[in-house]
C-alpha cells in the first residue's frame, strides 16, 4: 500500500481549516495599526510573509518553524557521531527568511526560539556548538543580524531528548516599489530554482520510511548518489534571499515568487487570482525523490504534492525579464530554468504538468 503525508499523522485539511479561522479573527485587529502610523494592505492576509504599511516603506514580519528535521539528525548523530546540526540550524533559519522574502523583504533580524524538555539537552558541547555557529552562519546568508531569542524549558510538554527549534523575522521593503505584489499575467514564464534536497517540508513522511528500511537512514539512496538516505535528508536548506535581492539591485520585476514547501508543488498557486500554472520542464525526478518513492511506495501524485520534487523556490517573471532573471539566479549561485508558463482558463485555477500526467486544482490548496 503507498503511503500519504496523512499517513505520518500530518492533515493540511485540519491545519488549514485553523490558519484560516486565524486569519478571520487576525484580520479584526488591524485597526490597531493606526495608532502606529501603519496601515494593513488589502492582500496580505494568506501569503508567507505579513505586511504593515508605512508611508514611504513596509515592514515585513513572519513567525516558522523547523518541523521534526532534528529528529533525523538525532538518530544519525547517536548511530554516527556525525553531527548535522549546523545543517539544521541553516535550515531554521532558511525557512524563516525563504518566506519573509516572497513580498521583496529583505531581512533585518532574525530571532531564535529553541524549547527543550531538559536543559541538559545544551550539555552535549558538539551538538550546542554546531547549532550555534549554524544559526549566525544562517544569518549571514540572509544577510541579517542574529537579533536575539527564546530558550524555554518546558518539562512535560518536549520529550527531554529533543529540541525544538523555531524562530522569527523582522524585514523592510524600501522603496515599496520593490514590493513582489503577485501582478501576474497570462503569459509570464516560471523560474524554478534548484533546491538542495527536502530542505524543510515533508520530514515526518521520511522519518515513517525510516523506520520500514531494515538499514535505517544508513541505507544508501542510488541512483546514482553516493550518500545515505540520512546524509541525503539532511543537506542544508538553500537560502534564496541573494536571488530577490540581486533582481532588485537589477531592476528584474519579479511578479511572483513562491517559496516551494509544504503542499509541494500545489503552492505554485498560492496566488489568490486563477490562473493555470503549466509546467512544461519539471526536469529529471532527483535521486533523494526516487528513493522515497520506491521505499515508500509514494505515488507520483502524492510525491509532487508532498515534497519539493527538487524545486525549492519559483519565480513568474515576464518573458522580456527571463533572461535577466535566470542571470541574477546563477549570480547568487543558484541553479535555475525556465520550467513553464502562467496562462489564462476560463477562471480555472490549477497547476499541471502534461508529462507526468498531474493536474492538481484550486480545492487542493485552501490556505485563504
Amino acid at each position: 500500500m503507498s503511503l500519504s503525508y496523512e499517513s505520518s499523522g500530518v492533515r493540511y485539511d485540519q491545519l488549514d481549516a485553523f490558519k484560516r479561522a486565524c486569519q478571520v479573527a487576525a484580520r479584526t485587529t488591524a485597526p490597531e495599526l493606526t495608532a502606529h502610523g501603519y496601515a494593513e494592505p488589502a492582500t496580505t492576509r494568506g501569503e508567507s510573509a505579513y505586511l504593515i504599511e508605512g508611508a514611504d516603506h513596509y515592514l515585513a514580519h513572519v513567525e516558522e518553524g523547523l518541523g521534526t528535521k532534528n529528529l533525523v539528525a538525532d538518530v544519525v548523530y547517536a548511530e554516527t557521531g556525525k553531527c548535522f546540526y549546523q545543517e539544521i540550524a541553516i535550515d531554521t533559519v532558511a525557512t524563516i527568511v525563504n518566506d519573509l522574502v516572497t513580498c521583496g523583504a529583505r531581512p533585518i533580524s532574525v530571532a531564535m526560539h529553541a524549547a527543550v524538555g531538559d536543559s541538559g539537552w545544551f550539555s552535549d558541547a558538539v551538538r550546542m556548538q554546531a547549532l550555534v555557529a549554524g544559526w549566525a552562519e544562517g544569518c549571514r546568508r540572509a544577510g541579517a543580524v542574529w537579533g536575539g531569542g527564546e530558550t524555554p524549558t518546558l518539562k512535560g510538554m518536549i520529550n527531554p531528548a529533543a529540541i525544538v527549534l523555531a524562530g522569527s523575522a523582522v524585514g523592510k521593503i524600501e522603496p515599496k516599489a520593490q514590493r513582489i505584489t503577485g501582478e501576474v499575467a497570462d503569459g509570464d514564464a516560471i523560474i524554478f530554482l534548484a533546491s538542495t534536497g527536502v530542505q524543510t517540508n515533508g520530514l515526518s513522511l521520511c522519518r515513517l520510511i525510516a523506520d520500514k528500511l531494515p538499514q535505517g537512514y544508513q541505507t544508501p539512496i542510488g541512483h546514482g548518489d553516493k550518500r545515505t538516505y540520512g546524509e541525503a535528508l539532511l543537506a542544508a536548506s538553500a537560502i534564496y534571499v541573494d536571488f530577490v535581492v540581486k533582481c532588485q539591485q537589477a531592476d528584474v520585476k519579479l511578479n511572483y515568487v513562491a517559496h516551494v514547501t509544504g503542499h509541494g508543488w500545489r503552492k505554485l498557486m498560492r496566488l489568490e487570482e486563477p490562473f493555470v500554472y503549466e509546467i512544461t520542464t519539471p526536469r529529471a525526478i532527483p535521486a533523494l525523490f526516487q528513493f522515497l518513492m520506491e521505499a515508500g511506495p509514494i505515488t507520483l501524485r502524492e510525491a509532487y504534492a508532498t515534497f519539493n520534487m527538487g524545486v525549492g523556490f519559483a519565480a513568474y517573471v515576464a518573458p522580456e525579464s527571463v533572461a535577466a532573471t535566470l542571470a541574477a539566479a546563477r549570480a547568487a549561485g543558484h541553479e535555475a530554468w525556465v520550467a513553464g508558463h502562467v496562462k489564462k482558463a476560463g477562471g480555472r485555477k490549477a497547476v499541471t504538468i502534461p508529462s507526468l500526467g498531474l493536474a492538481y486544482e484550486a480545492d487542493t490548496l485552501q490556505v485563504r
